[in-house]
């Protein structure tokens, strides 16, 4: 398959640029795949469509202030993306501009916060040791900035709001963006119907939102994230399977960690680590019953990775209806159920 076989058309103003208030009133396309039938719905009716025992799977990670600037003695200015955490001090960057970040250079970001490159990598990337007085995150939270993806071009207002409110362990990149959608009320409601919230944690980083750059889809590699999942989140999702129940996954990075883990008969196992899976059509998902995502830039992994769950014709269908009915796209977007 060519990436070009997951290209669209879309309209330049579909594109999000502010978060929906309140965040559950955005839209929710739903398609079930058994009857290949669309309805236009909000968020908050994704209750109607939960059951008893499902296990709803969502991703913890919450975002850093990702994005820093800082120069070195010459006074060349760079922009650093902390995407891979090696260790407590050592990180894998974006730099840019890359010509400037050589090995052995050392850029300053504040008082209490520099860092000397250790490797040059290529596509920009690198290997960076930072050194700082006080705990690091306290460092990096003066002078980092949330890392929002460059098609949008608003300044965020709240910085919670490229958060999600159960998000509560920081490292990641970008924000897991279907769980922007929920609001305490609304989790409290599907709990109170007897969902089950499944917690992973899935340190969103350059695996998710590097675009593919070789033609051929199955030429690309993704990078490795880091994830962990529980015993206790296993037994929970293993039980749901074992009562045939539904197991959804909300958003992408839920179901990589889910289908990193799976077993051939569709159990799971606890598990942390790194994970490269790289998931698009043909893809016979072993854990994943349905899927809670967002709108997808076109030629993406992440669409890609939607296609595989149903098919690249009948996704490039359903991201039609969407152009077609306005909804909106990407990481402050609408969302989409497929059931």
């Amino acid at each position: 398959m060519n990436k070009s076989d997951f290209n669209y058309h879309l309209p330049k103003e579909l594109i999000a640029q502010t978060p929906m208030e309140p965040r559950d009133h955005s839209r929710l396309l739903v398609y079930n795949r058994k009857t290949d039938k669309i309805e236009d719905k909000h968020f908050y009716d994704i209750i109607d469509y939960l059951e008893e025992g499902d296990a709803l799977v969502i991703n913890t990670t919450r975002v850093l202030p990702a994005r820093i600037f800082g120069s070195k003695e010459t006074g060349a200015h760079v922009e650093f993306l902390l995407h891979k955490r090696i260790n407590m001090d050592t990180w894998h960057i974006l730099s840019k501009p890359a010509k400037r970040v050589k090995c052995g250079d050392i850029f300053t970001f504040s008082e209490k916060l520099k860092a000397e490159v250790l490797e040059e990598l290529p596509d920009g990337e690198r290997k960076v040791k930072f050194i700082y007085e006080g705990a690091f995150e306290a460092a990096l939270h003066e002078v980092g900035q949330m890392p929002l993806p460059p098609y949008i071009t608003e300044k965020l207002k709240d910085e919670e709001r490229y958060q999600t409110v159960y998000s509560n362990q920081e490292g990641s990149a970008a924000a897991p963006t279907a769980g922007l959608h929920f609001t305490p009320e609304l989790m409290q409601k599907i709990r109170d119907k007897g969902i089950n919230f499944v917690e992973v944690l899935l340190h969103v980083g350059l695996g998710t939102f590097l675009p593919v750059k070789t033609d051929k889809v199955e030429d690309h590699k993704m990078h490795e994230e880091y994830f962990e999942i529980s015993e206790e989140a296993v037994e929970k999702i293993n039980t749901a399977k074992r009562n045939g129940k539904k197991v959804i996954a909300l958003g992408t990075t839920s179901v990589r960690v889910l289908e990193s883990v799976a077993n051939d008969d569709g159990t799971l196992s606890a598990k942390n680590g790194f994970t490269g899976i790289y998931i698009y059509p043909p893809y016979q998902f072993k854990a994943v019953d349905a899927l809670i995502t967002n709108f997808h830039l076109p030629e993406s992994t992440l669409v890609m990775l939607v296609s595989a769950f149903s098919s690249r014709e009948k996704i490039l269908e359903i991201y039609k209806h969407a152009v077609d009915n306005k909804y909106r796209f990407f990481s402050f977007g609408d969302a989409s159920l497929f059931l």
